[in-house]
């Protein structure tokens, strides 16, 4: 019987029409636990690979005859064997083509909404680690915002929609993934935006990403406001687009807040967190569509697998932001935090240009989970 493949987008578009899929992930069991393919109406099996050397015939009851199954791994070579062995045993499998860093890397644009005077927001949602990526088109020309390291999907979406791409921004320093914000815009010779205060230690040349910039994108009319929304990063940017979309960067999530510790500034920052959330975000119309930089769980994404909400709807429901004890909120957002992301120091350092790893080791840097947010 022969092996079939199955891509990353093929997954993501299960994922996203919560269909059944049963996956048999052969990576280590610690490997499984921290992270693995999230889908509503998927099961699972962990058997390491290993343990399959010698046959697959203990696992062959565990395995449904009625539902597709997907054999995973970490680069697809583990699967690819183990695939060919359960075909060999008359079941009809897939495996993950590129494995779980393939997963990891992939990104799928979704349409958010209109803009008032024309013009449209896209959401990229890199489905397997959690980041969001926005670009924003007006008249022929677009911004980019919080653009990951895959660079080409960012180009090829906007030459395929005829748009120019002018600026690109990063909302802040990020330390769970590689900006690919620089490269664009050396690729694009667009304007690249970043928060001052966060980039005190970068070697390249930046546009300075203030308080109070405007910045306009083809029409006039339609204009990316920066806000100051300091907690997450000391620079940490937030921008409200068109008046509707309230861009929160890892300020404010669906389910939960950002967490102030990635620079080992959690005791100095939570103040400013506080501020942010308790404050700042509260004079704003609780009208505008928030749309954050990272989501946490699969249950955050809307049935078009966009990843937005009312910021009044959040105000009602965010436990984050429901915590009215100024002592409990210090507690919670310095204490009840997850582990640190895989490498962060490292990709601080990257995006800092003070390294330049080579595209394995970025990939093997950012493999894991999303660790953005206060749980």
């Amino acid at each position: 019987m022969t092996v079939n493949l199955m891509t990353a987008k093929e997954v993501t578009k299960k994922v996203l029409n919560k269909e059944e899929l049963f996956i048999l992930d052969v990576r280590n069991e610690s490997d499984f636990q921290d992270w693995k393919i999230e889908g509503e109406n998927f099961d699972y099996l962990n058997v390491p690979y290993f343990e399959l050397l010698d046959g697959v015939e203990e696992i062959i009851e565990k395995i449904p005859t009625n539902k597709e199954v997907l054999v995973v791994c970490a680069k697809e070579g583990s699967s690819i064997m183990i695939a060919e062995m359960l075909s060999d045993a008359g079941i009809t499998v897939s495996y993950l083509q590129g494995g779980m860093k393939a997963w990891s890397e992939h990104l799928e644009p979704v349409k958010v909404g209109n803009l008032n005077d024309g013009g449209e927001v896209y959401q990229f949602v890199r489905i397997g680690k959690g980041c969001l990526s926005y670009m924003v088109v007006s008249n022929g020309e677009a911004a980019l915002i919080d653009a990951t390291r895959m660079t080409d999907i960012f180009l090829d979406f906007a030459a395929n929609i005829g748009a120019k791409i002018t600026h690109v921004f990063d909302t802040h320093l990020h330390a769970d993934h590689i900006s690919g914000g620089r490269m664009i815009a050396e690729k694009t010779g667009a304007t690249y935006w970043l928060p001052p205060k966060d980039a005190t230690e970068v070697t390249f040349n930046f546009q300075p990403l203030e308080d109070g910039n405007d910045v306009a994108i083809g029409n006039t009319s339609i204009n990316i406001h920066a806000l100051h929304s300091p907690g997450h990063t000391i620079g940490s940017t937030s921008f409200i687009v068109d008046k509707k979309y309230l861009l929160s960067g890892d300020i404010l999530f669906i389910d939960s807040i950002g967490r102030p510790d990635l620079a080992g500034k959690a005791e100095d920052w939570v103040e400013d967190l506080r501020g942010t959330l308790y404050s700042l975000y509260k004079e704003l119309s609780k009208e505008l569509i928030v749309l954050p930089a990272h989501f946490m769980i699969i249950d955050e994404l809307n049935d078009d697998g966009s990843v937005s909400e009312k910021l009044g709807t959040l105000f009602a429901n965010n436990h984050g932001l429901k915590i009215e004890d100024e002592t409990e909120f210090r507690k919670i957002v310095t204490e009840n935090l997850p582990p640190q992301p895989n490498a962060y120091q490292e990709i601080r350092e990257t995006n800092m240009g003070k390294i330049n790893p080579d595209l394995d080791k970025q990939s093997e840097m950012e493999i894991g989970p999303n660790r953005c947010a206060v749980r």
